[in-house]
């Protein structure tokens, strides 16, 4: 061959300096930690002459080379339990024996290791590698498709650093099982958060069953109290309304300390409302009968006011007259006289401050229901004939007041009460008693 037509092979087989230049730029958008990857190198070394089809297959080999690496940083465990594939990977070389690409993918995506944008365009890269590096038989690639697919790679892979270590749930719960677990909600927030939804509902599911067991430590019990409620946040209605059909079946089984601390997770939780009306009624309505019949024995209208306090949100409407009926009397208090107090106002102060509270969670159903059990009830009438149980029964008038709730007629109600002024008229607005 002459030196002209060398020459001119030369200038055919080779790309001109500029494509080289940015070629070169665009291969050192790497992380620092693998500029040295000997894949990158190969492609560095094809491309210059054209080695289209060798530099996508070295480009891609990188990529599942570095997310192979982040998923085994990230968590096989979870990758495993995700994928559900037909062996569980436990090293490295698994995934090359039984993860196709695809998966590997999939599986990155799903515990967090890829975003939903990175899914989705490495898996359009994935095509491109099938097609031109598997495919001896398609057309030749051209250097845009090349660099395109490098760009990408580049940006959702070889530039993006490793994920955060998935906690290990069965290590973590062992570590709360102890004296040295480090209260800080901070570090507790942040190592639910980075946990994927499948691993939070399987945290949640732990921690119920070890707080409703009776095996329970009193270190993991209280460290359960600590961190249950920011778990609890992070979770989806669909894991947290397990929790609440999981109580359910409890309170079926009849086992009163299981049910106890059970109710006590899911108050500490919050997680009263993904529990049932019937399943709430079989819980409150022994303690409304409780509260009405024990009125003016004051230890234990305190005792079951703070037993009420935590259901006072959830209570079911079937029960919502007798509710509020127990709760302002036992509030209103009667009138009377002692040789020992200079008073003649009584009533249940341990009680009062939880009843007003609950007084607060009013909707309009139980706003109303209290206007006709202040017209109707006749041991409330009786009572309030006196001025200091009117006063009272005004003080949680006020309070419905600010909720704003309730029907026209039951703000008209509370209007006319609420008035000392109008005394006259809120007691000719009552309708007469039978004797």
């Amino acid at each position: 061959m002459s030196t002209q037509e060398l020459i001119v092979a030369t200038a055919v087989a080779t790309i001109d300096a500029d494509a080289v230049e940015h070629i070169t730029k665009e291969i050192g958008y790497v992380r620092e930690d693998i500029r040295g990857c000997s894949y990158l190198a190969e492609a560095r070394r094809v491309l210059p002459v054209k080695g289209y089809r060798s530099a996508i297959g070295s480009y891609w080999n990188a990529v599942v080379d570095d997310l192979r690496k982040k998923v085994i940083h990230r968590s096989l465990d979870l990758f495993n339990k995700e994928m559900k594939l037909k062996r569980n990977v436990e090293r490295y070389e698994d995934f090359q024996d039984f993860v196709t690409d695809y998966d590997l993918i999939e599986g990155a995506y799903k515990i967090g290791v890829l975003s939903w944008e990175a899914r989705k365009m490495l898996q359009q890269a994935r095509e491109v590698r099938n097609l031109f590096d598997g495919h001896p038989q398609s057309s030749e690639p051209g250097i845009l498709k090349v660099l395109s697919l490098i760009s990408d790679c580049n940006k959702y892979v070889l530039s993006e650093d490793y994920p955060p270590t998935i906690i290990d749930i069965a290590e973590y719960i062992a570590q709360m099982d102890s004296q040295n677990f480090t209260r800080n909600p901070l570090a507790v927030d942040q190592a639910f958060s980075d946990l994927p939804q499948v691993y939070k509902g399987e945290l949640i599911n732990r921690l119920y069953s070890s707080y409703e067991g009776d095996s329970i430590s009193s270190d993991l019990r209280g460290n359960i109290e600590f961190c249950g409620p920011i778990l609890w946040k992070a979770l989806t209605k669909e894991d947290k309304s397990q929790i609440g059909k999981r109580f359910e079946k409890t309170v079926l089984s009849g086992d009163a300390a299981r049910i106890a601390r059970g109710q006590v997770f899911l108050h500490q939780v919050a997680g009263m409302m993904y529990v049932n009306s019937a399943t709430r009624r079989v819980l409150i309505e022994p303690i409304v009968a409780s509260m009405a019949n024990a009125l003016d024995d004051w230890t234990e209208e305190s005792r079951l006011a703070a037993q009420l306090q935590q259901f006072s949100s959830f209570v079911p409407v079937e029960l919502i007259d007798s509710y509020v009926s127990a709760i302002t009397k036992s509030y209103i208090g009667y009138r009377g006289s002692s040789p020992q107090w200079n008073r003649t106002d009584f009533y249940s102060n341990g009680a009062a401050q939880p009843i007003k509270e609950m007084f607060e969670s009013f909707d309009s159903a139980a706003v109303d229901a209290f206007v006709e059990i202040v017209r109707n009830d006749s041991v409330l009438r009786r009572r309030i004939a006196g001025r200091g149980q009117l006063n009272r029964l005004r003080v949680l008038a006020e309070l419905l007041i600010e909720r704003g709730l309730g029907s026209d007629a039951s703000k008209n109600f509370l209007a006319l009460l609420a008035d000392p002024e109008r005394t006259g008229d809120f007691y000719a607005e009552l309708p007469k008693l039978a004797d």
